[in-house]
C-alpha cells in the first residue's frame, strides 16, 4: 500500500487525510486486523423519508412463496408510482453492504413500470426488516485469503416469461467481495442446463478475479473452488462426450470444461442446506435466513460506532 501511494504521489498531487471513516454514505471502521463496512446512517435517513421510523420490525425480508402470490395479484395501481421507484432505487444502493436484501430488491425491481399496492406493501416489508437490522455490517478480516465461489439458480421462476435467474458470488476468506445476479436471455429446458450455464458464468468471473489478484499481489492464485449443489451439472462437466442430453447447450457455455482441465477452477458439490447463496435466489424460512446471514459475516457494528463517536 505504501509503495502504491508513493507511485501515485509521483504522478498526481496528493494529500494524506488519514484513515477513511465515511464515503458516499458508506461508514468504515478500520482496526489492526479487521475492516467493517455499514450504511446505518443511510438506513435511518431512508426510514425517515418514507415515514417508517416507528414501524414494527420484521425478522425476514419477504413472505414465503411471494412469487407464486404475484401470479394472482389483484389490486389497484399505486396513485404515486414514482414513490415506489424512488424506494427501490434507494434500496439498490443499500445492497452494497446489506447483501442479504439483494434477492428481495431484485424481485421487486421488475415491477417498476406498473407497480400495484401489493408490491408497495412488499417494499415496505423490506423497510421493516431494515428497521430491525440497522446495525448490521460487513466484516473483512486479515488472515485467510483463499478465494472461493458459490453459484446457484432460480429455475423458471419468472412467471411471465419462464426464464431463470442465476447468481454467483466469490469470497476472500470468509467475506464476500464479488456478487453477480442476472436473468438468462432464453428459457432453459432443464435444471441441469441452467445450473451448468451458471457454473460457466461463474468461471468467467473466477478467471477475471484470478487475473486481478495476480496483478495486485504479483502472485498466481491456487485453483479456485466453486461450490455447486447440482451433481448432474458436475457430471456434465466431467463427461466430455456430447450426447442428446447436452447437444442443445451452446458451445460457449462449455468454457467451464476448459477451465477445470487447466486447473483454474474446480467444481465441488455442496448440500443445498449449506448453499449460502440461496439467500440471493429464493425466499427462505426464518431459521435458514438467519443462519445464512451469519455465514455472510454480517455482524453488529454498533459497538464500533460508539467507540468512533
Amino acid at each position: 500500500m505504501i509503495k502504491c501511494k508513493r507511485k501515485l504521489a509521483s504522478k498526481f498531487e496528493m494529500k494524506y487525510l488519514g484513515l477513511m471513516h465515511y464515503f458516499l454514505g458508506l461508514e468504515v471502521w478500520q482496526k489492526h486486523s479487521d475492516i467493517f463496512l455499514s450504511q446505518g446512517e443511510y438506513v435511518v435517513k431512508l426510514l425517515e423519508i418514507f415515514g417508517m421510523t416507528e414501524c414494527k420490525s420484521m425478522v425476514t425480508l419477504m413472505e414465503m412463496n411471494f412469487k407464486k402470490l404475484c401470479r394472482n395479484v389483484v389490486g389497484p395501481d399505486l396513485e404515486n408510482s414514482s414513490q415506489y421507484r424512488q424506494l427501490i432505487g434507494a434500496l439498490m444502493f443499500l445492497v452494497n453492504t446489506c447483501t442479504n436484501i439483494c434477492y428481495a430488491v431484485n424481485t421487486l425491481s421488475r415491477f417498476m413500470t406498473e407497480p400495484c399496492h401489493t408490491y408497495w406493501i412488499a417494499a415496505k416489508h423490506i423497510l421493516r426488516y431494515l428497521h430491525g437490522s440497522i446495525t448490521l455490517g460487513l466484516r473483512y478480516s486479515v488472515g485467510n485469503v483463499k478465494l472461493h465461489g458459490y453459484t446457484d439458480v432460480d429455475w423458471a421462476k419468472i412467471f411471465i416469461s419462464r426464464k431463470s435467474t442465476y447468481l454467483c458470488c466469490f469470497s476472500l476468506g470468509f467475506s464476500m467481495i464479488s456478487c453477480m445476479r442476472n436473468k438468462q436471455k432464453f428459457v432453459a429446458l432443464s435444471i441441469v442446463e441452467v445450473e451448468y450455464i451458471a457454473a460457466s458464468m461463474a468461471s468467467y468471473e473466477a478467471v477475471w478475479l484470478r487475473k486481478l489478484f495476480g496483478e495486485l499481489f504479483e502472485q498466481v492464485l491456487d485453483t479456485i473452488m466453486i461450490y455447486y449443489d447440482n451433481k448432474s451439472g458436475i457430471c456434465l462437466e466431467e463427461n466430455h462426450v456430447f450426447h442428446d442430453k447436452s447437444k442443445h447447450i451452446e458451445i460457449q457455455y462449455h468454457f467451464i470444461r476448459d477451465m477445470v482441465h487447466r486447473g483454474v477452477v474446480r467444481l465441488h458439490h455442496i448440500s443445498t442446506n449449506k448453499q449460502i447463496v440461496d439467500i440471493f435466489t429464493k425466499e427462505l424460512p426464518k431459521r435458514n435466513f438467519l443462519v445464512f446471514i451469519e455465514k455472510l459475516v454480517l455482524m453488529d457494528v454498533s459497538p464500533l460506532n460508539e467507540v468512533q463517536r
